[in-house]
């Protein structure tokens, strides 16, 4: 008994070994998806829409922020010699506010009330604030709180001085940074611009319209949820929509928009054996690869490159048909080569983290790492802990929708509660 289940152990190894021989490790297609896309030519761009783009070149300050000595504070410009001994009567010479020039000069014994943001009259150094004040008629003011040399002033290039380097070329600008170059008069940097990227699927059997379903008809989902997820990369889309099963139409779009874009993205029709429009056009026109991954799901993946009539290299992406293959297939390789593209040298992938799983994940031993959709939150412990999100069939995009990581198991029988898991964050 023992003999035959060793037996049959090996020879389902073997049968394994010989299905699987031409898989590829994730990490290996992922280095040559990589590889194979070149960053896109850098451009002067408005400082208006650099939130989430790489810089190409150093950004030196022209000008100082602030460009003058102004008040952090409401309330009253002082000689600071003058509020020592608290409470102290002064006189109101004028008042100042924001976006005013100063005409009259603070002498001893006066005071003049500012507003947040005006320029520091001459002769004032510091600023006591307004709650601790109480005014005396028209022209005097009563100051309860003593003033330093300094107090309440913000001076010229305290922020940015003229001439500092401000951002470095390849740093990733948030809001706040085009706030900064709004602020330095950077009107204009060098940088790299969002990937134009022409989405589309093909199948007859494929519905858009939300008439009602015929037998062997499905909905469309794939490119509502890529071009969602094209666009939160930092890519401009271009949905095609669903192109039909015919080989001639299918190549006019595709020689049409590769002039127009920067990558193709294309769901459908790239599993091994198939032989359809996409696998037939895209075999004839560009130079392709097709991949067969070591994990689950998302197995079948092609890759290859399509001329412009400029000699710009256009990569395409394929993708499975299945949704979540869709979807594990962009985030794992179409995603980072993207962000490649527009400038990124860091962080390409998003973040893994290590975890506890909550609840056990059973698998099969496959010859394939698994993905497997998971949802959680850090616990008390400082620990995420997460577990499954449900039902982990490449079709079941509805248990996907609640995912927020995606749960590396590697091949064997699967982990155990209390396992700890390395887990690939979405979002």
């Amino acid at each position: 008994m023992r003999l035959a289940v060793c037996t049959a152990a090996w020879l389902q190894h073997r049968r394994w070994r010989y299905r699987n021989h031409l898989m590829i490790p994730i990490h290996e297609a992922q280095q040559t998806v990589i590889e194979a896309c070149t960053v896109l030519p850098a451009l002067p761009t408005a400082c208006e829409v650099m939130n989430g783009r790489v810089l190409a070149q150093d950004v030196v300050a022209p000008e100082n922020v602030p460009p003058f000595t102004n008040t952090a504070v409401d309330g009253y410009a002082v000689r600071a010699a003058d509020v020592q001994s608290v409470p102290v009567v002064l006189r109101v010479v004028d008042t100042l506010a924001a976006g005013a020039a100063p005409s009259v000069a603070v002498g001893s014994g006066e005071s003049i009330r500012i507003m947040t943001g005006a320029p520091m009259p001459q002769g004032a150094d510091a600023v006591v604030m307004v709650e601790d004040s109480v005014r005396e008629g028209d022209a005097h003011v009563s100051l309860g709180r003593a003033a330093k040399v300094g107090d309440g002033i913000r001076d010229a290039g305290s922020d940015v001085r003229v001439g500092e380097t401000v951002f470095v070329a390849g740093t990733v600008l948030n809001a706040a940074g085009a706030g900064v170059l709004a602020s330095v008069n950077a009107r204009s940097v060098l940088a790299y611009p969002r990937a134009r990227v022409a989405l589309l699927s093909t199948g007859d059997e494929l519905v858009t319209d939300g008439s009602p379903l015929r037998i062997g008809q499905i909905r469309e989902s794939n490119l509502t949820m890529l071009d969602a997820m094209i666009a939160a990369s930092g890519c401009d889309v271009n949905n095609l929509g669903v192109v039909r099963d015919d080989e001639a139409e299918l190549e006019r779009v595709l020689l049409d928009v590769v002039e127009h874009c920067d990558a193709i993205v294309t769901s459908g029709g790239v599993s091994m054996g198939d032989f359809d429009v996409v696998k037939a056009v895209l075999s004839r026109i560009a130079k392709m690869q097709w991949m067969q991954l070591a994990i689950k799901p998302a197995k079948p993946f092609a890759f290859g490159q399509l001329i412009a009539s400029d000699g710009r290299v256009i990569p395409i992406f394929g993708l499975p048909g299945n949704p979540v293959s869709s979807m594990i297939s962009f985030e794992l390789l179409a995603r980072p080569a993207l962000r490649k593209m527009m400038g990124h040298t860091v962080d390409l992938l998003r973040p893994t983290i290590s975890a506890v799983l909550d609840a056990p994940i059973r698998r099969k031993a496959d010859g394939k790492v698994h993905y497997v959709r998971v949802f959680g939150g850090f616990e008390p412990d400082g620990r995420l802990h997460v577990r499954d999100t449900g039902p982990q069939g490449s079709h079941q995009l509805a248990a996907t929708a609640m995912a927020n990581g995606l749960a590396y198991v590697p091949d064997g029988a699967g982990l155990a509660a209390g396992d700890e898991v390395n887990v690939y964050l979405l979002g």
